[in-house]
């Protein structure tokens, strides 16, 4: 049970990651690795402010801002330097790094012992009587409401008209460009958004573990992908189209399933080195596995 609790919270923290993905992979259909990087970087911004004795959810909100000018940087390399797109985010990824470094002072920046959110949280909750094992209330509340806002607001922000622009600039950048829209001004939006997203979830994430490492963003565009391949398949499922809505909690029921997957992996003896070659593995079959039945459909007529 604590292992399935556990997989929750982080499937939650991880939720704007999804999204973030999201964005960038199915709306402007735009391989970005920045996230490698800007989820370090939201971690490494909150890390450095919150032992700097800086208000928990000013840092949160530091760390957006952070990731939102990664994110825009790399689409400013792609938009106006004519940079391929996949380069541009490599680009960007490998220059924070360093950034990380010097955001952080080290690797490792512990928290456990600093004021965070979360702490700030279980103060009025186990006044109020509310207590959980293993305080996982906070985050549970926390990570839970960040989500359900988050997919209120995106769903909201699609329906708009610009929202509406920069899901046709992904769809028919030749058409959108043809009606006046200034699509490299909507991609550098966009990729800006997603990041400050991905972001936001390595703040939260820093603070539930309670520490920020350097590494703990490599590889993080895989699971952000697997959340949003997951989330596809639930969507098929309900037979949802574009329906921003659907399609969004669908990602983030991705993002909880992901985690509850690997969390059964490990405890069934599966080796934590082995995490991420076990990770690859189950990506390629979620991509591969609506071909195949399409496929097997076609065959059948």
């Amino acid at each position: 049970m604590e292992l399935l609790l556990g997989a929750l919270i982080l499937g939650l923290a991880y939720a704007p990651l999804g999204l973030g993905v999201f964005i960038t992979m199915r709306v402007f259909n735009f391989p970005d690795i920045t996230a490698d990087g800007s989820l370090t970087f939201g971690a490494a911004i909150t890390a450095a402010l919150l032992v700097a004795g800086v208000n928990p959810w000013l840092a949160i909100a530091a760390s957006v801002a952070g990731g939102f000018a990664a994110g825009s940087l790399t689409g400013v390399i792609h938009t106006r330097l004519r940079v391929n797109g996949l380069l541009s985010g490599i680009l960007v990824m490998t220059a924070l790094y360093s950034i990380n470094l010097r955001t952080m002072g080290r690797s490792n920046v512990p928290l456990l012992t600093t004021t965070t959110a979360l702490t700030q949280l279980e103060r009025p909750l186990g006044a109020l009587g509310m207590s959980m094992p293993d305080s996982t209330l906070p985050p549970l509340l926390l990570f839970g409401t960040i989500a359900l806002l988050l997919v209120w607001g995106l769903a909201w922000f699609f329906r708009t008209d610009f929202g509406l622009t920069m899901r046709a600039t992904g769809d028919n950048e030749t058409m959108i460009t043809a009606q006046g829209v200034n699509t490299n001004a909507m991609k550098i939006i966009g990729i800006g958004l997603s990041n400050a997203l991905i972001a936001l979830s390595g703040s939260l994430v820093a603070q539930y573990q309670g520490y920020a490492d350097i590494g703990m963003g490599v590889g993080i565009v895989v699971f952000g992908l697997a959340s949003v391949i997951i989330g596809d398949t639930l969507a098929g499922v309900f037979g949802s189209g574009f329906n921003v809505w659907t399609r969004l909690v669908c990602v983030i029921a991705g993002t909880i399933l992901f985690r509850v997957i690997v969390a059964a992996a490990l405890s069934v003896g599966l080796a934590p080195a082995d995490l991420k070659i076990v990770t690859a593995c189950f990506v390629l079959v979620a991509i591969l596995l609506p071909r195949t039945r399409s496929i097997l459909r076609t065959r059948g007529t």
